[in-house]
């Protein structure tokens, strides 16, 4: 595992129309409690379908529903 955090990839950084596993969450309290609550967990697939033109937020498709997030919330969710 690589110790520093930039070299992670993270939500953030999946192109529109690729797929993506969760990891892990980096974010801790009410920020992590807030993703498992929309079924953002570890194993799970997420699907990137939209970046708005300032790409904040992001469209994905989680468990079979449309969500968005916003940068800072996809920038804490580790994926391979």
């Amino acid at each position: 595992m690589p110790t520093d955090r930039s070299a992670e990839k993270t939500l953030r950084d999946v192109g529109i129309g690729q797929t993506a596993t969760v990891r892990r969450l980096a974010g801790a309290g009410a920020l992590k409690r807030h993703l498992m609550d929309m079924g953002i967990t570890k194993g799970t697939e997420v699907l990137v379908r939209k970046v708005a033109p300032l790409g904040d937020p992001l469209e994905v498709t989680v468990r079979g529903y449309e969500l968005s997030l916003r940068k800072e919330e996809a920038a804490s969710v580790l994926v391979s």
